[in-house]
């Protein structure tokens, strides 16, 4: 007879990774990259197999040699879901902005057509501990302004047009992750590191 698993089944490292259980994963590498256990580019490595990770075994592979709070498959059992929905922002023959002490969702979905853009993450508060804002700018443009120590992961792409964000020379492991995909077609997708002592 065939031995299927219980729904609570106290070991549950072959359930599904979610995005909650990833931003543990997320804080403990963070802590072991600020104590010397990693290195940046060990750090790297750890995030870019973080976000390929499918499943709770494969997390907790990710931080099983560190000196941290062991992250066990109980402690990444699922758990309900919490997130807002996706905040969307328009711009179509015109403009949209965002800045001051506005609230960052965990997905953020942008569209610019024959219009403008601009995010100011400077003073933005954030929902998660990745960020994931997804731009499409056709015939527009988007900008965002990205603050000193912020970790930010382009995956976009610019057809006849530009896809130009990144992260500064210093990474603060405590500081949340931006990741941001899309496309620009015809048009352009821009990032600004604003400096601490900039206003």
């Amino acid at each position: 007879m065939e031995n299927r698993p219980s729904p609570m089944d106290p070991h549950p490292s072959h359930l599904r990774a979610s995005d909650s259980n990833r931003e543990q994963v997320a804080t403990v590498l963070g802590e072991a990259m600020s104590t010397g256990q990693l290195s940046h580019e060990e750090y790297s490595e750890r995030l870019d197999k973080l976000y390929q990770a499918k499943t709770v075994g494969e997390l907790q592979l990710l931080t099983h040699d560190l000196q941290t709070q062991p992250v066990t498959a109980t402690s990444l059992s699922p758990s309900p879901a919490t997130d807002s929905e996706a905040e969307n922002v328009i711009a179509v023959f015109g403009g949209a902005e965002r800045k001051g002490r506005w609230r960052v969702r965990r997905r953020t979905r942008a569209l610019a057509l024959f219009g403008g853009l601009r995010f100011d993450l400077t003073d933005a508060e954030f929902e998660a501990r990745e960020a994931e804002i997804t731009i499409v700018a056709i015939f527009g443009g988007a900008d965002l302004i990205v603050p000193e120590g912020m970790e930010v992961r382009s995956q976009g792409i610019g057809i006849f047009g530009g896809f130009d964000v990144h992260s500064g020379p210093d990474i603060d492991p405590s500081a949340p992750v931006l990741v941001v995909k899309g496309l620009a077609l015809f048009g352009g997708v821009n990032g600004k590191l604003r400096r601490r002592r900039e206003r």
